[in-house]
């Protein structure tokens, strides 16, 4: 591509928002480009290194355009960025960062072959670069979304979605094509949801990815769940416990048979706070069996299966094997059906000690809904230990956290005594944060620990409010207090605990 146009300085340049559209903000900071203008049919595109053909070929199919490159100054660039997008330009965060991630299995030669498509190697590349981006970024998920005129990438980061990029409609089916390969699914199967499993390198560091494919009228979504150990650490410490938390969760494992519950949506931390758990009593003098669905994180002396259901090999098929193993400690990924409940509910009652999650929206609902799945009062109130309810709130950053002020209205909302004062904060954005005034998140918990009175009363089959009122009475912080106390320790804002939990 030859370099004709001649732009003298893009601080004179005024950019249409249309064009900066086409390459997100994201992007153009971390491969310094800036759009300025479509002319003769061609996206011209300021950059510092022309000569790069992958980044032009990599551009021309997120925007679907010819690219007419001009030569700039980096810093010139990066001035422009900031101008254009209205964005600051975050200095390095510190966060570990790789060049490039790799498949790390080696996927069969004829495998592509089967699906009867060819590969792109510009789509084999883009993708890796992709998933590189998103794990340096810090990013849980990325999902690759068609629409009927945009196919969009965006990233999870600390709970929140992002637009990352935008790639070519005419390379949609390519690029799912090629995820699907990665993932060994069936190319050729586009009307049903499937799952699998990527493993790439970068590095010193393995990444496991859980691929989800939708079918959507405009073709499939693809979600990659990213799962970095080097980022996983089971530690109480680090799920955000008071210290009486941490005391009554600590001293609960330690219990010879019984059931553990965790609750909460989707993404709410469960499945770290079980596997926290685990990591606490994992010993060489016990043995520990999980069944999952899918397994998320190998942890060193722990027997860990996971669902099959093709196969007949269900939650509630795999404990009952589970229990001709000898086992101490089980966990269940999920309590879906009454079998599966009444085999846990029935394993905790004969020496073993069972932890496992169910779906609901608080700790006293969590009793509630055994009972509705079919298992006799009785049979909850002698086996439940704990119930444990969770969200994630997003922290603060501490490197730029200002004292801000809440409408009174609000104040009042939350039961915030006026009178006292009360300081609330917020992150303003810096380079630490990549702006957003947040960095990493931490759980609110409503924890339930089942006494003698809440056993009883659980006996006489109680509503979730007649259950909530005996334990409030017994001291339980509700999801809205324990986040009351993380906004009185500046740990968190007001949005995020008005977002995530209720009165």
């Amino acid at each position: 591509m030859q370099n004709e146009l001649k732009i003298a300085s893009l601080s004179k340049v005024v950019i249409d928002p249309s064009v900066l559209e086409l390459i997100p903000a994201p992007y153009a900071l971390e491969n310094k480009v800036v759009p300025v203008k479509i002319e003769n049919n061609k996206l011209i595109v300021a950059m510092s290194h022309p000569d790069d053909f992958s980044l032009l070929r990599e551009m021309m199919l997120m925007t679907g355009n010819n690219i007419q490159p001009v030569v700039m100054d980096e810093s010139e660039i990066l001035t422009a960025i900031a101008q254009s997008y209205k964005i600051k330009i975050p200095k390095a965060n510190g966060r570990s960062q790789v060049k490039e991630f790799k498949v790390v299995d080696k996927i069969s030669e004829d495998y592509a072959e089967k699906g009867q498509i060819i590969e792109d190697i510009s789509i084999i590349n883009h993708i890796n670069e992709i998933i590189t981006k998103a794990v340096n970024l810090g990013a849980s998920d990325i999902h690759f979304e068609p629409y009927e005129k945009m196919f969009r990438v965006r990233y999870r980061i600390d709970g929140r979605l992002q637009e990352a990029h935008k790639l070519s409609m005419d390379k949609k089916f390519a690029y799912i094509s090629r995820l699907k390969i990665m993932a060994e699914l069936d190319i050729a199967e586009k009307r049903r949801p499937q799952d699998g499993r990527i493993r790439m390198e970068g590095g010193k560091r393995i990444i496991d990815i859980r691929v989800s494919t939708l079918p959507t009228d405009f073709g499939e979504k693809v979600v990659l769940r990213l799962l970095d150990k080097s980022s996983f650490k089971l530690d109480m410490d680090n799920i955000g416990f008071t210290v009486q938390m941490k005391q009554q969760f600590e001293d609960v494992l330690k219990s010879p048979y019984g059931m553990i519950l965790v609750t909460g949506p989707t993404g709410s931390g469960k499945t770290t706070t079980l596997y926290t758990a685990l990591s606490y009593i994992n010993n060489p003098d016990v043995n520990i069996m999980t069944i999952e669905d899918p397994i998320e994180y190998n942890l060193s002396g722990i027997n860990q299966s996971h669902v099959r259901a093709d196969i007949g090999f269900t939650f509630a098929n795999a404990l009952r094997s589970f229990l001709r193993q000898d086992p101490d400690i089980i966990m269940v990924g999920e309590i879906r059906d009454s079998e599966t409940a009444e085999i846990a509910i029935r394993s905790a009652l004969t020496g073993h000690l069972v932890l496992s999650t169910l779906h609901t929206n608080d700790a006293p609902s969590a009793i509630t809904r055994l009972i509705d799945m079919g298992i006799e009062p009785f049979l909850v109130a002698t086996s439940l230990k704990m119930v444990m309810a969770q969200r994630l709130v997003r922290k603060v950053c501490s490197h730029c956290k200002t004292e801000t002020t809440i409408d009174p209205v609000l104040i009042s909302r939350l039961g915030i005594d006026k009178d006292t004062n009360p300081k609330f904060y917020k992150g303003q954005g810096c380079d630490e944060c990549s702006e957003s005034g947040y960095s990493g998140r931490t759980a609110v918990i409503e924890m339930l620990p089942i006494s003698d009175k809440i056993s009883e009363l659980i006996v006489k089959n109680p509503t979730a409010a007649q259950i909530r009122k005996a334990a409030v009475q017994e001291g339980m912080l509700s999801l809205r207090q324990h986040g009351m106390m993380k906004l009185g320790e500046s740990l968190t804002t007001v949005d995020e605990v008005m977002r995530e939990t209720t009165i």
